[in-house]
This record gives C-alpha cells, sequence and structure tokens, in this order.
C-alpha cells in the first residue's frame, strides 16, 4: 500500500465518481480504477459499492475515509514540520554565554525572535571555558565569549566591541558630571569580578586602569557582573561595565560615559567546524 493508494481513494469517495476523480487526479479513468482495484484486493474487502448508475461507499469505506483522511493530515503536518525543519525555522537552539555579554546579546536574539518564533532558544549562563567544552561535548551549539577563540576544531567570530561605562552609586559626587575621564576614578573603591570567573572582563578593566597611571584599589570582588551592580546600587564601590548595561535600570545606580575609552571589550560567536544544525545557520546569518 503506498500514499497514492490512500489520496485516490479519498479523491473517489469525495466524488463518488470515477470520472470526476481522475479529472481531479489529472490521470484517466481507468488506471484510477485498477488503483482502487488493487486496494481492496490488499485489504480483503470493498470499500465502493459500484453500479453502472452510481459509485457508493460501503460501512467499510466510510470507516477507512475518515482514517485516510486523519492519515494524510498527519503525513501533510509532518512533511511541512520536516520542510521547515530543513531551513532552520523550527527546531532548538543552545547557547551558552558570559554574563557580562548579557545585556549586549539581547538585540540579537529579538532580531532572531520576530524572523523565527517557532525556534525554541535555550540560554546558558556559562565561563567561557566552560562554555567551549560544552561545544566539544554538543550540549551547546554556540558560545558567546568576550575573546576569539583560537582551535583547529572551532570558528570563531567577532560581532561587537564595546566600551566601558562607569557604574557610580546614585549619591557619589562623581555623578554631578556627565561625563569622567578614567583618571577622575584613581582612588575610588573598585568593584570587579573575580578572575576566576572571567579573566577578559577583570583583565581589561585592570588594564585600563594602569593605562590611565594608577592601580585600581580593589576592596572587592563579585562572582557575576550582575552582583557587582548591586554592590554598587548599595553604595560599596564604584566599577566599570559594558555600555550595554546602562539598559538595566538599577535603583540606586547611575552610569557615566568615560571619554577616553575607546571600544576594546570584544564579543565573539564559537561555533563547531562540524557543526550541522540549519538552525544554527540560519541564527548565524540573522545576526550578520
Amino acid at each position: 500500500m503506498e500514499l497514492r493508494h490512500l489520496r485516490y481513494f479519498v479523491t473517489v469517495a469525495e466524488e463518488l465518481h470515477f470520472g470526476r476523480a481522475a479529472s481531479r487526479l489529472n490521470i484517466a479513468q481507468p488506471p484510477l480504477s485498477q488503483q482502487i482495484r488493487q486496494l481492496e484486493d490488499e485489504l480483503g474487502f470493498p470499500l465502493l459499492f459500484r453500479t453502472k448508475q452510481r459509485v457508493e461507499l460501503t460501512e467499510a469505506g466510510k470507516v477507512f475515509l475518515e482514517e485516510c483522511r486523519l492519515c494524510l493530515a498527519h503525513i501533510d503536518r509532518a512533511i511541512d514540520a520536516a520542510g521547515r525543519a530543513n531551513k532552520g525555522e523550527i527546531g532548538r537552539l543552545d547557547i551558552g554565554f558570559v554574563g557580562s555579554a548579557t545585556y549586549s546579546i539581547v538585540p540579537f536574539l529579538q532580531r532572531y525572535r520576530l524572523q523565527y518564533p517557532s525556534v525554541s532558544l535555550m540560554l546558558h549562563q556559562m565561563k567561557t571555558t566552560n562554555q567551549i567544552q560544552a561545544l566539544h561535548d554538543g550540549r551547546i551549539h554556540l558560545a558567546i565569549v568576550r575573546t576569539p577563540i583560537q582551535s583547529p576544531f572551532l570558528t570563531s567570530k567577532i560581532i561587537l566591541k564595546e566600551r566601558f561605562i562607569a557604574a557610580l552609586p546614585q549619591k557619589h559626587p562623581l555623578t554631578r558630571k556627565r561625563k569622567l575621564h578614567m583618571q577622575d576614578l584613581a582612588g575610588e573603591h573598585f568593584i570587579i569580578s573575580s578572575r576566576n570567573n572571567g579573566s577578559i572582563y577583570h583583565d581589561a578593566v585592570i588594564q585600563l586602569c594602569y593605562k590611565s597611571g594608577y592601580r585600581p584599589n580593589v576592596s572587592l570582588e563579585a562572582p557575576e557582573i550582575l552582583t557587582i551592580v548591586a554592590f554598587v546600587s548599595e553604595g560599596m564601590g564604584v566599577a566599570l561595565v559594558p555600555d550595554s548595561f546602562r539598559n538595566q535600570k538599577n535603583k540606586g545606580v547611575i552610569y557615566r560615559d568615560l571619554e577616553d575609552v575607546e571600544p576594546c571589550l570584544e564579543m565573539s560567536l564559537v561555533w563547531r567546524n562540524d557543526e550541522k544544525s540549519q538552525v544554527l545557520n540560519e541564527f548565524l546569518k540573522c545576526i550578520k
């Protein structure tokens, strides 16, 4: 039994006329009659009563018609779903990201979501080293990190460079200035991330201070940038955060631009060279 037999039968059952059914199917009437006979022979019982004047469904034919319709509808849905999956329009995309990139990735994800609303996005906040291991293990399709990764098995692409801005407690005297320079922060109590939780971000902050002629007075290290901003809001110190974090409207925190700081914090996408996910391919096209 083939799918065409089911489609042929449904058409004949709907028309109750072999001539009209053959016309709908764009085939000759004799081959159509032969196909229906073959289907009945395979089933072992008649589906149609045939006379010279009319064609009628048997009781078995009526039941078979409803089941065929359900079967064909399910197959049509399966074909449509498979076609959409082949185009990367449905499926699942697992993305790892470092905490400091949280607000940087939002515009990319929003753009992708508008274009591919049926794809399930699964986000995993992870350290860079854990993301790379997850890529190799096949647990994520894409890593979002703060530095390009050099590996013969991975592809890396820089998609964004951000500048740092200053995060200040709301009542800090420096909030009276609209813009700051790095030298304005000399002597302040800095809150930074632990190097164990993000060496790129940690080292970039330290280097900016050194270039401005001073060693930062680190009074507190926190595991995540969101925690850092929370401590700033409590007046425990100042911090340098990616420009995208100004979108986080924390109560008690004022953000100020740093005029002498150029974009230096890179955000890169990393994926396996042998990754075959069409969903990932479409994501990469979408964010170019």
